[in-house]
């Protein structure tokens, strides 16, 4: 009984602080990504960890050199956004009440054929749904200012939190759990983000050609939501590909336009989102697609559209922290695809 009201006072902890809690993921998710950038910046330059010495750079000229890169990749795609896709989002948000007509004679045209009574107030309200979702990403916009302050202490102070786990006053044997747990966790989901980052861009590429050569309306728009809903376990690549397909049917005026939009999305999805998507995560993290499913539904509940967002990189930090102690491995093997979960680290 004692553990059920703690988990309910933890559930309402984590709701009530989503204010505090959702400006400091984003700011990891950004920090975790930068760095992941980074460390791939580094590898490819040349003489990078050469065997010439007369070749070799201080370390610190590649960590700086790699950084800025780093930045510089994420201030494009920002400034990209800003410049090119935020008009045209404002463009098709304006237009949601013209679309909304449009599909409400689409129903009844269908209703009409079929022969069956359909109420309209089943319809999905679309302005509505419309002014949610702004009103939601304002919502984090007006985090920004204290997600760039979170972001930046982190760099600041990367270098020190390995210092800081040492110096707490712990056990040496407990000090070097808690720095397995932390490292693994560190390489984990930078691999993670990393491999979702350019798969997702991947996607959003592909399927921006593809509507553009088949002459879909707001294509860059599209493509971009399609490259954020990526980052949401099946969910997202369900919403990715139901939208433009929806817009190509209420807006066309014929059959052509939804189905090879359609087409495209749906072997876009499935190229990358079920074939190479599994394969080059599936080294990465080992855990059941029905905790995937759980997590996200939970998390969506708490934290609504951010909860989804972070769903996959919370559950596996909780199955890494997990798997490291004897008394809650088995919450490991719960969470994982087979059974096979990592070892306990050694104490010597």
């Amino acid at each position: 009984m004692h553990g059920f009201i703690t988990l309910l006072a933890l559930i309402f902890c984590l709701w009530i602080g989503r204010p505090l809690f959702i400006p400091i993921l984003f700011a990891a998710f950004v920090w975790y990504l930068l760095n992941a950038i980074a460390s791939y910046y580094r590898r490819i330059m040349p003489c990078y960890k050469s065997d010439e010495k007369s070749c070799e750079l201080h370390p610190r000229i590649y960590t700086w050199l790699s950084n800025i890169l780093a930045f510089a990749t994420i201030g494009g795609i920002i400034f990209l956004f800003a410049t090119q896709i935020k008009p045209m989002f404002w463009e098709l948000y304006s237009a949601t009440p013209v679309l909304q007509q449009k599909l409400l004679e689409f129903s009844k045209y269908i209703s009409t054929k079929i022969g069956i009574g359909l109420d309209l107030n089943l319809i999905p309200n679309l302005p509505h749904i419309a002014t949610y979702i702004a009103s939601s990403l304002a919502g984090i916009a007006t985090s920004t200012g204290m997600v760039i302050i979170y972001l930046i202490f982190m760099f600041i102070e990367q270098n020190s939190f390995g210092k800081k786990i040492d110096s707490l006053p712990v056990q040496k044997i407990k000090a070097k759990k808690l720095h397995y747990i932390l490292n693994s966790i560190d390489e984990h989901m930078k691999k993670y983000l990393f491999i979702k980052t350019f798969i997702s861009a991947a996607t959003g590429i592909f399927a921006y050609i593809a509507l553009k050569i088949i002459g879909l309306e707001f294509a860059s728009v599209w493509a971009f939501m399609i490259f954020i809903l990526n980052y949401i376990p099946t969910l997202g690549s369900i919403l990715a590909c139901a939208m433009p397909i929806a817009y190509a049917f209420i807006s066309g005026d014929t059959w052509h336009l939804p189905v090879f939009t359609a087409i495209a999305l749906v072997a876009t999805e499935t190229i990358f989102g079920n074939i190479l998507d599994p394969k080059l995560t599936g080294k990465t993290l080992n855990i059941s697609t029905l905790a995937i499913l759980i997590n996200l539904v939970f998390w969506g509940m708490i934290w609504g559209i951010a909860g989804m967002f972070f769903s996959v990189p919370i559950l596996a930090g909780i199955y890494i922290t997990t798997a490291q102690f004897k008394s809650t491995r088995w919450i490991a093997v719960l969470l994982s695809s087979d059974g096979n979960i990592p070892d306990e680290t050694t104490n010597d």
